[in-house]
């Protein structure tokens, strides 16, 4: 295969839409789906054809790639582009899918004849849109030829965590990152409610914890979003991130862990849903501290 290849993007989200961008960018051919097509349109100023259903997007493709809510809105997709799939094509399957799911995602590349890549992504709208977000990928050595322009195109890093795409090494890895995000999140959401509270200001904390080890930038960065009112449009939307948060509880709880935090976590991020602050970014957990949606 040559450096340019013919990609179908199913799902234009956040971040599937940057990968797309991204994608057409580096030259290959691109053809996109999203269930809302409006949401996909704009992608056609790079380039982007944008089909009205996943069989059109996927017909002769090289690389399938797909960045889905879940696991099964992936397997529902990719359902539906059955009937075009090219046996031999490869599915690079982005979507935090959850360990469970992506059984059922592998069986489904082996019925179709689909070499089957587990390739979560770490980052958010900003790295996605430069193309900077790490690939953790899971696949057969001997394929990985094929989809590494793709991941070129979207990444700035590839981390390999085994050759078996069903056997879930890299989503186990993106949920064990995620987890501690998830957690940072709701850690500096709560800082910043009990400060109110205490009629402390924020800065003061800041001040005394700068430069010691206590200090961290995603805290900072997740702080001036609320303290600055920047919450959309979101990096990693509310909503999202309860699902992974609950995808992380039931992993811990299937291997005999309990994940007092994570579940926390989802209850805060579900509330602050619940408030009206589903779309935007996951910071805005905050606001599930004051029953008044302060």
């Amino acid at each position: 295969m040559t450096d340019k290849t013919t990609v179908s993007v199913l799902g234009t989200g956040i971040m599937g839409a940057a990968m797309a961008r991204n994608l057409a960018r580096a030259g290959h051919t691109v053809r996109a789906w999203n269930r809302t097509r409006a949401k996909a349109e704009p992608l056609t100023v790079d380039g982007v054809t944008v089909t009205d259903t996943p069989a059109e997007a996927v017909e002769g493709a090289d690389v399938v790639l797909t960045m889905l809510y879940d696991g099964p809105a992936a397997l529902d997709v990719m359902r539906q582009a059955a009937p075009a799939l090219r046996s031999g094509a490869a599915w690079v399957q982005s979507t935090t899918a959850g360990v469970e799911a992506i059984g059922d995602l592998a069986a489904f590349a082996r019925e179709h004849g689909l070499v089957f890549f587990d390739a979560p992504v770490l980052g958010t709208r900003q790295p996605a849109e430069a193309g900077q977000l790490t690939v953790l990928a899971a696949g057969p050595a001997e394929h990985r030829d094929a989809v590494a322009p793709v991941f070129d195109a979207v990444g700035a890093r590839t981390v390999w965590t085994g050759e078996d795409g069903g056997a879930g090494s890299a989503t186990r890895l993106k949920l064990v990152a995620n987890s501690w995000v998830i957690a940072a999140t709701a850690a500096t959401g709560e800082v910043l409610a009990l400060a109110q509270s205490l009629s402390v200001d924020p800065a003061a904390f800041f001040g005394l914890i700068e430069g010691g080890p206590l200090d961290m930038g995603y805290l900072r960065a997740k702080a001036a979003m609320v303290l600055d009112d920047r919450l959309s449009p979101a990096q990693f939307a509310v909503e999202t991130a309860a699902k992974d948060a609950r995808l992380i509880v039931e992993a811990g709880r299937r291997n005999g862990v309990r994940l007092d935090v994570a579940a926390a976590s989802a209850e805060r991020l579900e509330r602050a849903a619940a408030q009206g602050h589903g779309d935007e970014d996951m910071a805005a957990a905050y606001f599930a501290s004051f029953d008044d949606n302060a």
